[in-house]
C-alpha cells in the first residue's frame, strides 16, 4: 500500500505529467519565428531573425545554437532547436514573452483541476466511473476505452485544425485542442498507475537491478526523440500564432516521425519491467496510436506544404536510419551541433525529474482510486 503524505504534490505531479504526456502525442505541430523567406535557386529559404543584441554570458550550445553545415539540405524546411537566449524576454502581461507564458500555462492548469481532477468540482472522477460501469469493473476494457477516446479527441481536433482555425482562430482553436487532450491524458495517466499489475502476469523483472539500469536508458533516451514543434513552448501554449511546420535538421534526420519512434521505446521499457496482461494491452494502445499519427502527421503536413514535404520525406524515413543506410539522408559532418542545443538539455533536466518524481505519481494514482466517486462537478452546482 502506498503512503499518501503529500496528496497535493502527488496530484500536481500527475497533472503536469499529464502536460508532458499531451505533448508527447501532439504529431506535427507549432511553430519556428522565420524573419524574412528568400527564394534561391528555385527553392525557399528559410532564415531565422537577427538576434537582439544585448549584454551577458554566451554559452555556446546552451544559451546560443550553433549551426551545422546544411550544405547538402535542400533548405525547404526550418532548422530544428534553434535557440539564442537574447532573444527571449519577460515582458509584459499579454505580450508574446515568458510572463504571458506562465499566466497562460498557469490558468489552463487551473482549469484543468477545478473543472476535471478535483472530485467535488470535476468531473474526472465521473468519467472513470462511467467507463468502469460500461466495463463492468474490468480495468482491461476501461484502458481499451481510453485507448479508443483519446485517440479520437487528439486526433480529431488536430485533423479539424484548419477548419477550427477558420472560425476561432489558430490560438482560441490551440485551448480548444488542449483542454480535453490534458483532461483525458491525466485520466489515463492515473487510471495505467493504478492498474498497471493487474490481469495475467507474465514475468515481473521489477526486482532486477539489471532490468531496471536498462530499462530507465531505454526510458531516458525516449524522451529525445521528440518532434521539434514541442521545443517553442509559447506556441504549444498559444502565446504566439501555431503553425504547422516543415522541419528539415535535428532528430528529423534520423527518423521523420521521433515520437513514434520514443514512445515504442518508452513503452518496450516500461513493459519489460511490468510483465502484465494490462500493461501490455495499455502499450500497444499507444503505440498503436502514434503509428497513426504517422499516417495522420504526413497527411497534414502534405495538406500544408505540398510538394516541398513530398521533397522531405523522400530524404527522411520512419524507420531510424533507414534514410541513412539507403543514401537518401546524408549527415552533416557536424551534425553533433543540431542536437547540442538548448530545448535538449532542458528535456535532460525533465526527464530525471520525472523519474525522481515516480512515487509521487503513484501516490497520487493511490490516492485518486482510494478516493472513490464524487458525482457531479462545478456545472451541476450552478445550475442546481
Amino acid at each position: 500500500m502506498i503512503s499518501v503524505r503529500k496528496p497535493t504534490v502527488a496530484i500536481v505531479t500527475l497533472l503536469l505529467s499529464a502536460v508532458t504526456t499531451t505533448l508527447a502525442f501532439s504529431p506535427v505541430v507549432q511553430r519556428q519565428t522565420i524573419a524574412d523567406v528568400r527564394t534561391s535557386g528555385g527553392f525557399t529559404q528559410l532564415h531565422s531573425a537577427e538576434p537582439n543584441k544585448s549584454d551577458g554570458i554566451e554559452i555556446p550550445f546552451l544559451t546560443k545554437s550553433v549551426p551545422s553545415d546544411r550544405s547538402n539540405d535542400l533548405l525547404l524546411g526550418e532548422d530544428a532547436g534553434v535557440y539564442d537566449w537574447t532573444n527571449e524576454k519577460m515582458g509584459q502581461l499579454f505580450e508574446s514573452g515568458w510572463l504571458t507564458f506562465f499566466a497562460a500555462v498557469g490558468t489552463i492548469l487551473i482549469a484543468v483541476a477545478v473543472l476535471w481532477v478535483y472530485p467535488p468540482t470535476g468531473y474526472a472522477d465521473d468519467f472513470t466511473a462511467l467507463l468502469e460501469s460500461v466495463a463492468g469493473g474490468n480495468s482491461h476494457i476501461v484502458t481499451l476505452m481510453y485507448g479508443i477516446i483519446f485517440p479520437i479527441v487528439h486526433s480529431g481536433l488536430a485533423s479539424l485544425r484548419p477548419l477550427g482555425e477558420q472560425i476561432v482562430g489558430a490560438r482560441t482553436w490551440r485551448v480548444i485542442f488542449a483542454f480535453p487532450s490534458l483532461c483525458l491524458a491525466y485520466s489515463w495517466i492515473t487510471y495505467f498507475i493504478a492498474h498497471a499489475h493487474d490481469g495475467f502476469q507474465f514475468y515481473d523483472l521489477s526486482g532486477s537491478g539489471t532490468a531496471h539500469t536498462i530499462a530507465w536508458m531505454i526510458n531516458f533516451a525516449s524522451f529525445f526523440f521528440l518532434y521539434p514543434s514541442v521545443f517553442n513552448l509559447k506556441e504549444v501554449a498559444a502565446v504566439e500564432k501555431p503553425q504547422i511546420h516543415l522541419w528539415e535538421t535535428g532528430i528529423i534526420r534520423i527518423t521523420r516521425h521521433p515520437q513514434f519512434v520514443g514512445q515504442a521505446m518508452w513503452s518496450a521499457a516500461h513493459l519489460a519491467m511490468v510483465g502484465t496482461s494490462f500493461t501490455a494491452l495499455t502499450m500497444a494502445l499507444l503505440v498503436g496510436h502514434h503509428g497513426f499519427a504517422c499516417w495522420n502527421g504526413d497527411r497534414r503536413l502534405y495538406d500544408e506544404h505540398g510538394e516541398n514535404f513530398t521533397k522531405i520525406k523522400e530524404r527522411t524515413s520512419i524507420i531510424p536510419f533507414q534514410a541513412v543506410i539507403e543514401g537518401r539522408q546524408v549527415l552533416p559532418p557536424d551534425y553533433y551541433k543540431e542536437l547540442l542545443r538548448a530545448p535538449y538539455a532542458l528535456i535532460a533536466v525533465g526527464t530525471l525529474g520525472a523519474y525522481f518524481a515516480h512515487p509521487y505519481m503513484q501516490a497520487g494514482a493511490a490516492l485518486v482510486k482510494n478516493s472513490g466517486l464524487t458525482e457531479g462537478g462545478v456545472v451541476n452546482g450552478i445550475l442546481s
